[in-house]
């Protein structure tokens, strides 16, 4: 199978590293690889500039199955879209801060959403000007999405919905503008049934209340969101069919969305393989301090299991990448997100692993005794935060069990388990 770009492929890479070339620059160049996963709180202000910059460059929206141009946008081959990808992440350009209104939001309204509803959200997302959040999982119904509880309810006098409930896991809910809401509108019904898919904006003071969620890691990139009978006018799908709409957007996680994730992964590994060579470099006889941070990698010869699991890690990443490919684009496997989840999710978690083995003794120590107040402080210490991060890698976004359960069920068609 040929996985390598044409002509036109390798024309588009020159032209998009000409672009980020001259526009990361000023305050853009100082959010360089600002907004990754654990740090998507950080720099958003100057995020949403650079959003706004981006659509100005017509570079939101390449990949929307809508005409060329039909909202600012431009209309790039999946191929395209993977150049485009991998210039941006090779730059560090800062984190997106709208990717969820673009690879999420935006391919959904142009296939369930209606003809006033695309031309009233799709050109905002692709300038760059609002941004969305999502609104799925639940206190007690995070990988079960069926079992969720917020309700809304249809007023009859002027046609809006009511919407009370809690969401949970929120990402960037302090800075988005507009949540789609996935809530019950037909009162009694169970799992699927009943559920429509919402549009809600969130500057309602009163009806929708953000609240930080604070992580081990010391920072709060999620958020939790009541809603005490916030106003929806725009249902996406007609009502009662959000589940469908729902389970369409979720189909959409995967091909170059998860490319552009392996870059990243790359980057990191990258960083654990350079931390593992200066702790060889350094060995154990060069000083306290050098030994206990290169240690248990203070001499690759003396650690063969951990240089081997280096090694595996860096292989199954390029394995991966070739999955990914020959994915790119299909629409006839039922199984291939859950793989790939599974595949990346158990990846990302080992990689935290590793980085603080080969760090050693130091990567347990903060920068401060610990006190009653910060009993999770910690340094600017980039293995840290990777290991801490990365133990909810095969947790949020669907477990590992949930996605299991898909491949037995959808897949192999075996029986479902009982509950």
């Amino acid at each position: 199978m040929d996985f390598s770009f044409g002509a036109e492929d390798e024309e588009l890479r020159g032209h998009a590293r000409a672009w980020l070339t001259e526009h990361l620059v000023g305050p853009y160049a100082q959010a360089v690889g600002l907004g990754g996963p654990g740090s998507e709180h950080e720099g958003v202000g100057t995020r949403r500039a650079w959003e706004r910059e981006l659509g100005r460059g017509g570079w939101i929206g390449q990949g929307w199955e809508a005409p060329a141009g039909a909202y600012g946008q431009r209309r790039l081959s999946l191929t395209g879209q993977v150049v485009w990808a991998e210039e941006y992440a090779a730059l560090r350009a800062p984190g997106r801060v709208g990717h969820i209104g673009e690879n999420l939001l935006a391919p959904t309204l142009i296939a369930y959403g209606s003809p006033e509803q695309r031309d009233r959200f799709l050109p905002a997302i692709a300038r760059g000007e609002e941004l969305w959040c999502q609104g799925y999982s639940e206190p007690g119904a995070g990988s079960d999405l069926a079992g969720i509880r917020t309700a809304a309810v249809r007023d009859p006098a002027d046609g809006l919905y009511r919407v009370t409930g809690q969401k949970i896991w929120t990402s960037l809910a302090r800075d988005a503008d507009w949540c789609f809401v996935l809530a019950r509108t037909e009162p009694g019904s169970r799992r699927h049934r009943g559920l429509s898919f919402l549009l809600v904006r969130m500057d309602q003071p009163g009806r929708v209340e953000v609240r930080p969620i604070r992580q081990m890691s010391g920072t709060s990139e999620f958020n939790e969101v009541f809603f005490d009978g916030a106003v929806a006018a725009e249902v996406v799908g007609g009502e009662g069919d959000g589940w469908t709409v729902a389970m369409g957007l979720l189909a959409l996680e995967r091909g170059v969305s998860t490319l552009v994730q392996q870059i990243g992964f790359a980057a990191e590994l990258e960083r654990v393989l350079a931390a593992y060579a200066a702790g060889a470099a350094h060995g154990a006889g060069s000083g306290a301090a050098t030994a206990a941070r290169a240690a248990p990698a203070a001499d690759p010869a003396a650690d063969p299991v951990l240089r081997d699991r280096l090694v595996r890690q860096w292989a199954e990443l390029r394995t991966m990448r070739w999955n990914a490919l020959r994915t790119l684009g299909a629409t006839d496997d039922a199984g291939a997100p859950s793989v790939a989840k599974l595949l990346w999710g158990g990846w990302h978690r080992r990689l935290g692993e590793l980085a603080v083995e080969v760090r050693g003794a130091a990567a347990t120590a903060g920068p401060a005794a610990w006190a009653p107040g910060l009993p999770y402080e910690l340094g600017l210490d980039a293995e840290q935060r990777l290991f801490l991060f990365t133990r909810a890698d095969t947790i949020y976004g669907g477990s590992d069990e949930i996605q299991r359960n898909i491949i037995a069920e959808r897949v192999l068609g075996l029986p479902k388990e009982s509950r």
